[in-house]
């Protein structure tokens, strides 16, 4: 069975409630057909019901069961613009502010439902930057308890592959921190063995990439992943972490005998964690494209309630599998 089939056999056993915000996109309209169908989760569209209906009859898609929800007709909103408004009063937000906002901006009108417990997590991102899906996640959902970042990962199911849990890794930080600091990286995996023992179901096996393997070159940016690895060590004494590991070592275990000699993360890593955002999102597009990967992400992780971007270079079945992701993660509440 393939990864996101055992995904969406867990989100059918409990099916969650999923708002998308982007309406107007036609890969999500044809993403929400799928989703519906498969029974993967419960929708909610935000925008005018006519609008998206006529989307759904011009690209020949069944949007039957989806819940519309209109922030200019809805009798929620007024609820929403008091919580907003308490919520950034310290930054200067004015009810009268806060409604334009709601009725304009369906990313934040999504993160309130969201907030106000109407939906159980957002997917957003087919059409807008991650900056513009995490800054109102950030502000009204704010990070989990014990988080230290919210950061961005990305899923990869990699066919005939025998590296990873069964050709299933977690890259991160692809989609968010540009340059982490050790301290930072250290606390990316963490929450990625989280992610991905919650959503993968197998033992976090953790590299710390560089492109040196335990000494092998030097450089500031050796330094950083050597430094990160001691303070995961310390600070998350239960991780099976190692580093600085190049990646051939980090997951072939051949390379890793004669480079890693004696590390029990070497050439059997499934989490890759990145030195920095060009790392990661130049090697997750690299094997999304060359080695014909499933890219489930960039999945979000850190916030209080599941919120989850997509590249833009998304296709509806990504939205597919992220729906089902973030269902997943709003079981495990």
């Amino acid at each position: 069975m393939a990864f996101i089939d055992g995904i969406k056999e867990k989100a059918k056993k409990d099916k969650k409630t999923i708002c998308l915000p982007e309406t107007n996109d036609r890969r999500t309209l044809m993403a929400a057909a799928k989703v519906l169908k498969e029974e993967t989760a419960n929708l909610i569209m935000i925008g005018k019901e006519e609008k998206i209906l006529d989307g759904a009859r011009w690209l020949e898609v069944d949007l039957t069961g989806v819940t519309v929800v209109d922030p200019e007709e809805t009798d929620k909103l007024d609820k929403y613009v008091e919580d907003l408004t308490a919520l950034r009063q310290h930054k200067g937000m004015t009810e009268e502010k806060a409604r334009e906002i709601l009725l304009n901006d369906y990313l934040t009108f999504g993160v309130m439902m969201v907030y106000e417990k109407d939906a159980d997590g957002m997917v957003a991102g087919a059409c807008h930057a991650t900056a513009d899906v995490l800054r109102p996640s950030l502000q009204i959902l704010k990070t989990a308890p014990g988080v230290k970042l919210v950061s961005g990962f990305y899923i990869m199911d990699i066919p005939d592959c025998e590296y990873g849990a069964n050709g299933t890794f977690l890259f991160a930080d692809c989609g968010l921190n540009q340059d982490p600091t050790a301290d930072d990286l250290a606390a990316i995996a963490d929450t990625s063995a989280k992610s991905f023992r919650n959503l993968v179901g197998e033992k976090p096996i953790i590299a710390m990439l560089s492109h040196s393997t335990k000494g092998s070159a030097k450089h500031p940016l050796v330094d950083k992943m050597v430094e990160a690895t001691q303070i995961a060590k310390e600070r998350y004494p239960n991780l099976m972490i190692d580093g600085e590991l190049q990646a051939d070592a980090a997951i072939v275990p051949e390379v890793a005998k004669s480079k890693a000699k004696g590390s029990d993360v070497a050439g059997k890593a499934n989490i890759l964690i990145f030195p920095n955002l060009d790392c990661g999102n130049i090697s997750y597009k690299l094997v999304q494209r060359l080695a014909k990967a499933e890219a489930y992400g960039p999945m979000l992780q850190g916030i209080k309630r599941p919120v989850n971007d997509l590249s833009r270079g998304c296709s509806a079945e990504d939205i597919v599998g992220v729906i089902a992701l973030t269902a997943v993660q709003a079981q495990l509440g």
